[in-house]
This record gives structure tokens, sequence and C-alpha cells, in this order.
């Protein structure tokens, strides 16, 4: 709110000279007294105060258009993310997809369809995100955080999930080929019609998986695996799994 006080009528030169004691005072109370007989005439011109209101007025809209266009802004910005990710796609390296990825992720939108093969995306945080039908073939995902993630009818065939939290992802139906799960955390993983041929699982957690219709484990590797359910080693190696100490131990 703005409050506006009438200024008093300053005095009349001669009152105010005969104030100054000094002579070297006296140019400087004309400046003063100038000046106040300035501010004085323009407190009482109505068209400042009112442009003071447009003023105040204009900041109004400002907020007013700020929060209408946000929807746009939002747009704008998933256009972008969007943008880097398709550009980029089929090529290597990064190329600023990890955090168009977990911006659209934030906010989200549904990844359905996303092709981010052959990418490096070590550390990638997607907890919850919707993947169906995404190419993450032969992509580097280590060290990531899938947690919940949708990976159903997925790509992931020869993509590198070492030492990553896929805690309760879904991979129905997903291709795991000659995936790298060493070390990773599968607690709860979906894993219903999954493909696991050549995928090296040695030293994941399997705690509480759901395997029991697991397609195919050929040449899966299970050495040490922790937590496994119960019959899941049994039936695994009967189906073609291997238990091979990896070649760095």
């Amino acid at each position: 709110m703005i409050l506006h006080s009438e200024r008093k009528q300053p005095a009349n030169w001669v009152t105010l000279r005969s104030t100054a004691h000094y002579g070297w005072l006296i140019p400087f109370l004309a400046f003063e007294w100038v000046w106040a007989w300035v501010a004085y005439l323009l407190s009482k011109w109505s068209f400042l105060e009112v442009l003071e209101y447009l003023g105040s007025f204009s900041v109004l809209v400002a907020v007013v258009f700020y929060f209408s266009e946000s929807g746009d802004r939002v747009k704008q910005r998933h256009y972008q993310a969007w943008q880097v990710i398709n550009t980029a796609q089929g090529k290597g390296g990064s190329g600023g997809r990890i955090e168009a990825l977990q911006e659209l992720n934030a906010d989200g939108v549904p990844l359905v369809g996303v092709d981010v093969s052959a990418a490096f995306l070590q550390g990638l945080r997607l907890t919850r995100a919707n993947l169906l039908r995404a190419d993450f073939s032969a992509a580097d995902l280590r060290c990531s955080d899938l947690e919940r993630a949708d990976f159903t009818l997925a790509n992931l065939h020869s993509a590198n999930l070492r030492g990553s939290h896929l805690e309760y992802v879904g991979f129905s139906q997903t291709d795991l080929g000659d995936a790298d799960l060493n070390g990773s955390n599968l607690t709860g993983a979906q894993l219903a019609g999954a493909t696991l041929d050549g995928a090296d699982l040695s030293s994941s957690d399997l705690r509480d998986i759901h395997w029991g219709q697991i397609k195919s484990v050929r040449m899966a590797n299970i050495y040490e695996v922790k937590n496994p359910p119960d019959g899941f080693v049994a039936w695994a190696l009967k189906n073609g799994a291997v238990q091979t100490a990896p070649s760095n131990q």
C-alpha cells in the first residue's frame, strides 16, 4: 500500500540564510533549499501519485501472467528434454540425456518407448519410471537407481546394470539377455516372461524375486547369488544356468 503525506512548504530563503553561522555553508543551504522546493512542488502533482499506482499495478499484472503461463513453460521444458533425448539417439556418451530423463520422470512424464540404446547413463535415477517398451540395449547403467521402475516389454539386452538398485522393478517379458547384473539388488523384482540368457547375475541379491515364469536362463551366471528363493538355484541350473566365478576374482 502506498502512503502519501503532504510535505511542508520550505522556509523562505531569507529565513533559511539567517541560520547559516558560517559563510561557507550558504552554497550548501542554497542547494538543499532548491531541492526542497522541487520535492514540495512535485508532492502536489497527482500525476506522479498515479504513476506510482500504475507501477504497482504492472507488478501485479506481471505476477498474474507469470503464473498463468506456467503450464506453457513446463511444456517447453519437456519439449526441450525430449529434443535432447531424441537428438542423441543411437549415439554413445550421455549428451545431456541423464538430466533430461530424470527431469521428465520427476514431472511424472511417461518414458514409454524411449530409445537410449548404447548411451552412457551411469548413475541414472529413474525411480518409479514408466519405461514400457523402452530400449536400453547396450546402455551403461552402472550404479543406477531404478527402484520400482516398469521395464515391461523393454529391451535391456547387453545393458550394464552392475551394482544398480533394481528393487521391485517390473521386468515382465523384458529382454535381459547378456545383461550385466553383477552385484545388483533385484529384491522383489518381477521376472515373469523375462529372458535372462547369458546374463551375469553373480553376487546379485535375489530376495523375494518373482521367478516362477522366467522365460529362459540358458548360460545365465548365478555364481554366489544372495538370498535366492527356495528352489531357484536348482531350477536355474536344470534349465541351463551356470555357476562360474567372474574372471576378475
